[in-house]
């Protein structure tokens, strides 16, 4: 008997709880109309109500307070439409004015149309038509609108929606925001009103006057002007193009750096610096790039490439210089090279090759970083080294070596030994082909020569000391060569000439360090790994604005509500559109498995459809009495071929007719398949997904009935 008392009194309390949610929710009430009027005739059940010359009709609703010059009220559905100066607030967040209002009490969902303006305390939106959901705090447009922040700009749009609790917008398709000098163009774009940060999906553009970014993953602040981009980037400078795996870029101060895969394009002359950190600056017409950092200078025969820990290049476009610092090298199919530092200025055509000076001559590192360079059979060192080019003709000139000079070259026949010349300081000339043609030592000559005959026969090993040595070369072998002002001089048969006299001191033969390819110029590097980049979120598509839990409000209201309150929704006219086990769904042989497939939008609202029987099975919805031109469609994929008929029955005919039907092969992609219609009488419709047969397997997601034109 207690335990009777006890859930007599517990369902006692549920009730009473719900009794009072349910008076809770209170129906449109009348706070003023200067006349009211009834005309049952044209607006049956609905009170008719108008302003007078002292104030408009008000009503209000849950705290919000609707003004107008002429209301039509169904108290029993709990609607109203207003007409006339329109004014709907909401507390001192919402402030929205029209030509047209139409309210529901039941739904909460509001119908605005006529220069319509929605303000929030962060933004204002302009519409045609908008749709306000004030049970969620969102406000929605499909045909066009504007909206405005004032230290952001303007944004517009086809379709836009607003969440006001997130102080969030997303807008889809053809999106332009104009802020002050800067545009930005996106189909995908999510706005933060309270910050004036932007998100960007799918190919964007940011231009300003200084510079456009291509990106299609992006963020940018237009308060400060500042943003990065993850997807396919690219920053267009005047003639600079700097692409990476992540840019960051302040257009205030006309700065970029990128990280990983970096690429910096120089359209006007004609170069491209590569590596996985950069940093450019516009105003100062300069690029700086490390890691694995690699410049490229593009020739029409053979382009020049230059790497360095850092590479560091500034100047107008007309007057460029490169820096390429620590562990430099360049390579060129006929001549390369490597120092500590290399220096390259395109306007006049000199590179230098510069010695380090931190450590002592004789350090290991020092050594491997002393200037050398490698053309065809000829080694050349020495201090610092000056290569200089024709600008106009892109082919080598001259060369310069100051301090220490030395020239090696193997003997083509031993191979164990080496021409040498050393001296002060040294003087090339290159012919056409780019090869050492002339070579003049100067102040403290010494040389040693494997001297051949005309059949190559050795003579002798020549030592001698002058005071300067011309040598004339013909395909990188010694042709000739002269002394000055010999001091002495032998001429020694190899059998009598020991080792340790065949080599001139500081003698170096270093071919194992000659960069022989472009990735030869990277085999010193220490191991090296990408950073990491967190990256933006992917872009997650905005659910429909009129999701089955609207359409069910609607709906239900709709029993309640006049039918054209539901009518001008053009939305989808199939109901429960992704929940194809829903009694609304007739189904035949076909068994519906539970939602886990990813559908196109990355949700699980996908279906997967099996035959049960040896018969073929189909699935359909009937919409009734429509007219104009509809467009059926929906996402499918799987095995198999099915039929996708798109329906329609008048009074005059007692079955449905095919009005329009297309046989599908059915893939492992999603694919949208559409059909149209034009309906030139009220009419009743089926959308139809049949000829399913086993053992094909169907995939369906986003069936939608649409009308496109009354």
């Amino acid at each position: 008997m207690k335990q009777s008392i006890i859930v007599y009194i517990i369902l006692l309390n549920i009730f009473s709880n719900l009794s009072v949610s349910a008076q809770e929710k209170k129906k449109i009430e009348i706070e003023y109309a200067g006349k009211l009027t009834i005309d049952e005739a044209n607006f049956p059940g609905a009170k008719i109500l108008t302003r007078d010359d002292s104030q408009q009709v008000q009503v209000h609703h849950q705290g919000a307070i609707l003004w107008c010059d002429k209301a039509i009220h169904y108290g029993k559905e709990d609607f109203i439409e207003a007409y006339g100066n329109v004014k709907l607030i909401q507390g001192d967040t919402i402030n929205m004015t029209s030509k047209y209002i139409e309210y529901s009490g039941f739904t909460e969902l509001a119908f605005a149309h006529g220069d319509v303006v929605l303000k929030d305390p962060n933004s204002t939106i302009t519409s045609d038509t908008l749709y306000y959901d004030k049970l969620n705090q969102q406000a929605f447009y499909k045909q066009g609108g504007t909206v405005v922040k004032d230290s952001s700009g303007t944004i517009t749009s086809k379709i836009g929606r607003y969440f006001m609790n997130m102080k969030k917008y997303q807008f889809v398709e053809d999106v332009v925001l104009i802020n002050d000098s800067t545009t930005i163009n996106s189909n995908f774009f999510d706005f933060y009103s309270d910050t004036g940060h932007a998100y960007l999906f799918g190919p964007s553009t940011i231009t300003s006057p200084e510079s456009k970014t291509y990106c299609e993953k992006g963020f940018y602040d237009t308060e400060n002007k500042l943003g990065y981009a993850v997807k396919n980037s690219k920053i267009y400078y005047d003639n600079r193009i700097i692409e990476g795996d992540s840019l960051y870029f302040d257009n205030n101060k006309n700065f970029a750096s990128a990280t990983n895969n970096i690429k910096v394009t120089d359209t006007l002359n004609n170069s491209i610096i590569k590596g996985h950190y950069a940093e450019v600056y516009k105003a100062k017409d300069s690029v700086f790039i490390t890691k694995r950092a690699l410049a490229i200078t593009v020739q029409e025969n053979d382009s020049i490439y230059m790497h360095a820990d850092k590479i560091m290049v500034t100047g107008k476009p007309e007057n460029r210089i490169v820096n390429a610092y620590y562990n430099a090298k360049i390579y060129k199919t006929d001549i390369s090279g490597k120092a500590d530092s290399i220096y390259s200025n395109q306007k006049t055509g000199i590179t230098k090759l510069i010695n380090i000076s931190k450590l002592g001559a004789t350090d290991k590192f020092s050594v491997k970083r002393k200037p050398i360079l490698w053309n065809y059979e000829n080694q050349m060192t020495g201090d610092t080294i000056h290569l200089i080019s024709n600008t106009k003709t892109e082919k080598l000139d001259s060369l310069l070596v100051f301090n220490n000079a030395f020239v090696i070259s193997q003997d083509t026949i031993s191979k164990t030994g080496y021409n040498q010349i050393k001296g002060l300081s040294l003087v090339g000339l290159f012919n056409e082909e780019n090869q050492l043609r002339q070579v003049d030592i100067t102040k403290n000559a010494e040389s040693i020569i494997w001297a051949r005959d005309d059949q190559q026969e050795l003579i002798g090993i020549d030592k001698a000391k002058s005071g300067s040595i011309t040598m004339l070369f013909e395909n990188g072998d010694i042709e000739e060569y002269t002394r000055f002002n010999q001091v002495d001089g032998t001429l020694s048969p190899e059998s009598k000439s020991p080792e340790k006299e065949r080599i001139l001191k500081d003698f170096g033969w270093r071919e194992d360090e000659r960069p022989l390819s472009v990735e030869d110029l990277f085999k010193d590097d220490p191991p090296f790994e990408l950073a990491t980049i967190k990256g933006l979120e992917d872009y997650v598509p905005q659910d429909a604005f009129f999701n089955e839990d609207m359409l069910e409000r609607i709906e239900m209201a709709g029993k309640m509500s006049p039918s054209q309150f539901i009518i001008k929704k053009d939305e989808n006219l199939l109901k429960f559109s992704n929940d194809l086990k829903n009694k609304s769904w007739f189904k035949k042989n076909l068994v519906i498995m539970p939602n886990y497939i990813i559908a196109p939008n990355n949700t699980k609202d996908a279906h997967k459809l099996f035959n049960k029987a040896p018969k073929n099975a189909l699935i359909f919805q009937n919409v009734l009495k429509q007219k104009g031109q509809l467009k059926a469609s929906v996402w499918l994929k799987g095995k198999g071929k099915i039929i996708f008929r798109f329906k329609v029955k008048n009074i005059h005919q007692k079955s449905f007719k095919d009005l329009n039907n297309q046989i599908i092969n059915l893939t492992n992609n999603w694919v949208n398949y559409t059909l149209e219609g034009n309906l030139d009488e009220l009419s009743d419709v089926k959308f139809l997904i049949g000829s399913i047969n086993p053992p094909e397997e169907v995939h369906v997601w986003g069936a939608s009935l649409i009308k496109i034109k009354d």
